[in-house]
């Protein structure tokens, strides 16, 4: 059975920095994702990594501040957010899918749960 489970979100302040981490279960070399979904607002693609971690993906949004790493043999993608803002606030996602890394959430056919982070100003 397929389980993605997402760990590390959390109330922190403007400036901080969070892990996000994403255990895989039940599944190999997939395309990791991550995504977030503020209120009132859609679902952001955040960032995504390719099965080996040589190919990457940001929106612009976070470039430079947000890293998304993997360890295959953990089977677990992380997210490190640095110098996080308010508008950073939302619930993130991590999504696999079999069919490449990219932006787009049709490429992914599995999901997590969601884990909430929320920035302070």
């Amino acid at each position: 059975q397929v389980q993605l489970v997402e760990s590390g979100g959390g109330l922190v302040q403007a400036g901080d920095s969070l892990r996000l981490s994403c255990e895989a279960s039940g599944f190999s070399r997939y395309a990791m994702g991550w995504f977030r979904h503020a209120p009132g607002k859609g679902r952001e693609f955040v960032s995504a990594i390719s099965w080996s971690g040589g190919i990457t993906y940001y929106a612009d949004s976070v470039k430079g501040r947000f890293t998304i790493s993997r360890d295959n043999a953990k089977n677990t993608v992380y997210l490190q957010m640095n110098s996080l803002k308010p508008e950073d606030t939302a619930v993130y996602y991590c999504a696999a899918g079999g069919r490449g890394a990219g932006r787009y959430s049709h490429l992914y056919d599995y999901w997590g749960q969601g884990t909430q982070v929320t920035v302070s100003s």
